[in-house]
């Protein structure tokens, strides 16, 4: 599903990756872990291609058979709309549109027709517990309806992979326990992989294979006990 082979990325002189091997399996929950500045943000974007390796034309980046380092940015870009969804700690919803509005945009981003793409992400988010919340806006709901609005916008597409950046962070003890909780609950559902940057030690535990990331490199893997 996933085959990073040898990824740098300097930032001027720093080095924040430092040759990382990585391969994750389809429908794997990963879970990587590693004290602030270890490099685990930037390789989440590499592996999400929303940045490239330094060494571009002496690593590989193979998702789903596609070897993304030889497509241009607007092949890339139509690549990640179609196979990748984003969670972010901050769900980063459009205040101005609605729950189910927000959900959309990657559809509509896809020209998937506005009838199709709204039976959609109502379907999601009838699954996620937010039926009376399609017309809200983000103001107007709670930090977990809020993230789980960003779990179904992640989704609308069916993407093979979801990326998530401390996807709890943001999160009360008890939201962030039933959002862990569904990471698991979509993967049996929908069959998708996870790649989940977290702080959250339970969050870390729950998932297939831990692994953990020091100056840049991934120096340890465990397979967590259930």
């Amino acid at each position: 599903m996933i085959k990073a082979t040898n990824i740098h990325k300097y930032y001027g002189e720093l080095e924040v990756l430092k040759g990382v091997e990585l391969h994750i399996k389809k429908g794997e929950v990963v879970s990587i872990v590693g004290a602030s500045g270890a490099g685990k943000t930037t390789l989440l974007q590499i592996l999400g291609t929303l940045d490239v390796p330094t060494n571009k034309s002496d690593s590989q980046l193979l998702i789903n058979g596609t070897q993304t380092n030889n497509l241009n940015d607007k092949e890339l870009a139509r690549f990640r709309n179609e196979h990748i969804g984003f969670i972010f700690q901050f769900h980063q919803l459009l205040p101005e549109f609605t729950a189910l509005e927000n959900v959309c945009l990657p559809a509509f981003i896809k020209k998937t027709h506005k009838t199709e793409a709204e039976e959609r992400a109502k379907e999601l988010l009838d699954f996620l517990g937010l039926t009376k919340r399609y017309h809200h806006k983000p103001a107007e709901l709670s930090g977990g309806e809020q993230q789980r609005v960003a779990v179904a916008r992640a989704l609308i597409n069916n993407p093979s992979i979801i990326f998530a950046d401390e996807p709890s962070g943001n999160l009360d003890s008890e939201s962030a326990d039933n959002l862990h909780n569904l990471f698991f609950e979509l993967r049996e559902k929908f069959g998708q992989t996870f790649v989940i940057v977290t702080h959250n030690s339970e969050l870390a535990e729950m998932a297939d294979r831990k692994l953990t990331m020091v100056d840049g490199k991934i120096v340890g893997e465990a397979v967590p006990v259930s």
